[in-house]
């Protein structure tokens, strides 16, 4: 079996005095605070958000619906997932609900917040969405009272790099996620 290594940043941001400005959506747009009954909204918003991004290569589970649902079960499972900076970010149109982007947060063993998974649903990149929607999760770990919040990121992830530096995120680590690659099998 073939391996292929992922450089990975983690990126940490002292919450302490800041202020995350608005939150003000385009209109049609809204948040939807963590409820479990949005679990399958979230799994779909991520598996679209990631599908075919290099994310679903290093978190294979990504670039499977199912695999993206599950992963949302068990992140809303986690002891220390918070609610309060976990949202989806959806519009209504004639035909219904569309979910449009996803976060998860969860407060790590050592107190610091984690962001899990910021997604947007490509045919609504482009327009600030992630943006806004990280920043709602930012306002979601200090109302839970915590001072520090980090994410992982992968290195080759340059316009979500960009969105985190702009929004005060700094790298403090540098490590490499190794994935095996499946030899395809050859039948005779």
């Amino acid at each position: 079996m073939d391996v292929r290594y992922f450089k990975r940043f983690r990126m940490d941001l002292n919450l302490r005095g800041r202020d995350f400005g608005s939150t003000d959506l385009p209109t049609g747009y809204r948040f939807y605070g963590w409820n479990s009954g949005l679990v399958e909204a979230h799994g779909r918003a991520k598996y679209r958000s990631f599908c075919r991004e290099i994310d679903a290569e290093v978190f294979p589970c990504l670039g499977h619906a199912d695999g993206c649902i599950r992963l949302m079960r068990e992140i809303s499972r986690k002891e220390g997932f918070l609610p309060s900076a976990t949202w989806l970010l959806g519009r209504t149109t004639d035909e219904g609900f569309e979910a449009c982007g996803t976060i998860q947060g969860i407060c790590d063993h050592h107190g610091w917040g984690a962001v899990q998974n910021l997604g947007i649903v490509p045919e609504f990149r482009g327009i600030g969405l992630g943006e806004l929607l990280l920043r709602r999760a930012l306002l979601g770990f200090q109302e839970a009272g915590l001072s520090q919040v980090f994410l992982e990121v992968t290195a080759d992830n340059e316009i979500a790099i960009r969105l985190y530096e702009r929004l005060g995120f700094r790298c403090s680590r540098t490590s490499y996620k190794a994935v095996g690659l499946v030899e395809p099998t050859v039948s005779v």
